[in-house]
């Protein structure tokens, strides 16, 4: 396993299972669609640690009594179209988390990203902006999206994957070395293509039946 900097590999056993399965080209949409769901709820989960809480004073059925509720202003924003496949897991496990969108498409000839569509909530000072892409292929569109945010509008941004290469891995910590990656895998390499491998073909359609 590669090491980086700021880059955490998700390795729950539930999640080697299922990207086990996700990379199985015999695996049907209804079990890609639950595996990915799975992974998707661990790497969610691991990448909300160490966001802020605060203390607030509630009433059990018992007594009054303080607790911690999440303080940051969580944005999940997919990349169009595969990335809306991690979507669900995430509202599902930040419900009250605002969504944007970011269309952007790979030119098949040069492997650089296009942008077609975007429309993002208001950013807050505390606003911890989660961009998801279930393959960090070449980072091209990833550092796309960072590069058109004004950082300085919001407190962070993350970013979630389901397989990651080394190459698009480096891409973003060449250009954002402080930005934190959470990812169920690192790939060897990519191929002439630009596509990982091994990997796990086109998640957009496995996850939608495309």
């Amino acid at each position: 396993m590669k090491n980086f900097p700021n880059v955490t590999v998700v390795d729950h056993p539930f999640v080697i299972d299922s990207l086990a399965h996700l990379r199985d080209e015999k695996t049907d949409i209804r079990r890609f669609r639950y595996h990915s769901d799975q992974i998707c709820h661990f790497l969610f989960a691991q990448a909300i640690e160490g966001l802020t809480f605060k203390t607030v004073e509630i009433q059990t059925p018992i007594m009054q009594t303080q607790v911690q509720k999440l303080a940051d202003d969580v944005i999940i924003l997919p990349i169009l179209r595969a990335g809306l496949a991690m979507l669900f897991g995430a509202i599902h496990l930040l419900p009250k988390s605002k969504v944007g969108f970011a269309g952007i498409k790979r030119n098949e000839d040069t492997a650089l990203p296009m942008e077609y569509y975007w429309n993002m909530p208001e950013f807050k000072e505390n606003s911890v902006l989660i961009v998801t892409d279930p393959m960090l292929a070449t980072g091209g569109t990833i550092k796309h999206i960072i590069d058109k945010i004004d950082k300085s509008k919001c407190k962070e941004v993350r970013v979630v994957s389901v397989v990651s290469a080394p190459e698009g891995i480096k891409t973003i910590r060449d250009a954002y070395p402080d930005i934190k990656i959470f990812t169920a895998a690192i790939d060897e390499k990519l191929n002439s293509k630009a596509y990982i491998q091994p990997g796990l073909g086109d998640y957009g359609d496995r996850y939608f039946g495309t």
